[in-house]
């Protein structure tokens, strides 16, 4: 029988939670609750009723208030409403937007779109370890910033940035403040961060809910500067369009419950994952740390090993599930930008990969990939020009 594989790409496999799937699946079947939660008929209704636990939940996670909770596709939607949204519905009043050369593609691609439409956009360069200080947002604020994305949680690394911090200036200015809040839920203490933004997007299948389904926080404050970037029957308020797929926002909701009771013991058991990995790689020489090994996110470790190509290494690793980057852009073959960013040279970026935990990794997954890897690193500089 083969051997199941170590799943230290926790970010790209996370599996559903069977207490989600069993949930979900009492909204599948003509037995279950399968109505359109928009009618008004009793099966509607049964649907709405679900959706508004759900909501609930959701909202409960980051510590805000369910009418806030806005559902989408995912995270990648939820920040390009939150961004494009924002910006087009204000651009007769100011052009100006900041955030950092380390953020998600999700981020940086629809301001690449803004800035073909006109708007101004400053890209903060981090510091060595990936932060982005307050300091350096407040000096790139101008009288016509409208907003400001900096993720809570780098999906590469696992830098925290401080969030407090950030949106306390963003407040000062008068400045909106949007954070992308995927990698952080579960992983860090959110049941307050609702305070300290205007915008948060995150995602189910990132706290082993479905995949499919993301939500974006917008604050009551924040409301009227927001427009939508998806039309037809005006569901979520008005802000995102489209027959709501109950049995993916149940699940949803039963992935953020699981999360917020959850969230502080996987977290620990996570960051004693990452040590353990950290020490059995560390043992072997020119092995260097891309990510904080003291403050970074418990489920995600990056890690340089010189002289060897990390797609070779990957392929190597026949029974080990990780990655070069992030699963949206690992395909690209080029260095990762986020590295790049931080100052590592393009042959050390190019060498490096992700490992990521999840409420499913174990021990033995975490050894087995300490033999492979030191394994495979030793074999691959040994036939390496």
């Amino acid at each position: 029988m083969p051997v199941a594989p170590a799943y230290l790409d926790n970010a790209a496999t996370t599996a559903v939670d069977p207490r989600v799937a069993a949930l979900m699946a009492q909204c599948l079947t003509a037995e279950g609750t399968f109505g359109n939660a928009s009618s008004t008929h009793v099966y509607g209704r049964e649907a709405a009723a679900r959706i508004a636990t759900a909501r609930r939940e959701v909202a409960a996670v980051i510590g805000a208030r369910p009418e806030e909770i806005v559902f989408t596709s995912g995270a990648t939607e939820a920040s390009n409403l939150a961004l494009l949204g924002t910006a087009r519905a204000n651009a007769d009043r100011r052009h100006h937007l900041v955030t950092s050369r380390t953020e998600h593609h999700a981020t940086l691609d629809p301001l690449r779109q803004l800035e073909r439409e006109g708007w101004a956009v400053t890209r903060l360069t981090p510091d060595g370890e990936g932060r982005v200080s307050a300091e350096a947002v407040r000096a790139a604020l101008r009288p016509d910033t409208l907003l400001v994305s900096i993720m809570h949680v780098n999906n590469e690394t696992g830098v925290v940035q401080d969030v407090a911090a950030i949106g306390a200036v963003c407040r000062a200015a008068g400045v909106l403040f949007h954070a992308d809040l995927a990698q952080s839920i579960g992983k860090l203490p959110t049941a307050q961060i609702a305070d300290r933004i205007d915008f948060g997007s995150f995602t189910a299948h990132k706290i082993h809910g479905p995949k499919g389904i993301g939500a974006l926080y917008v604050a009551a404050a924040a409301r009227p500067w927001i427009a939508p970037i998806v039309h037809g029957g005006g569901q979520e308020r008005g802000l995102r369009s489209g027959t709501l797929p109950t049995h993916q926002i149940v699940g949803f909701g039963r992935a953020a419950a699981l999360a917020a009771s959850e969230g502080a013991a996987d977290a620990g058991r996570m960051r004693a994952l990452r040590t353990l990995l950290w020490n059995g790689l560390a043992a072997l020489p020119r092995v260097y740390p891309n990510s904080p090994l003291e403050d970074g996110s418990p489920a995600i470790l990056n890690v340089a090993f010189a002289g060897v190509e990390g797609e070779s290494l990957v392929t190597a690793l026949t029974d080990i599930a990780v990655s070069t980057g992030s699963a949206c852009s690992s395909a690209s073959g080029e260095p990762s930008y986020v590295l790049r960013a931080l100052g590592r040279t393009a042959e050390l970026a190019q060498s490096s990969l992700r490992f990521s935990f999840g409420r499913d990794t174990q021990v033995v997954d975490v050894e087995r990939a300490i033999a492979a890897v030191r394994a495979a690193v030793t074999r691959l500089r040994e036939v390496a020009p």
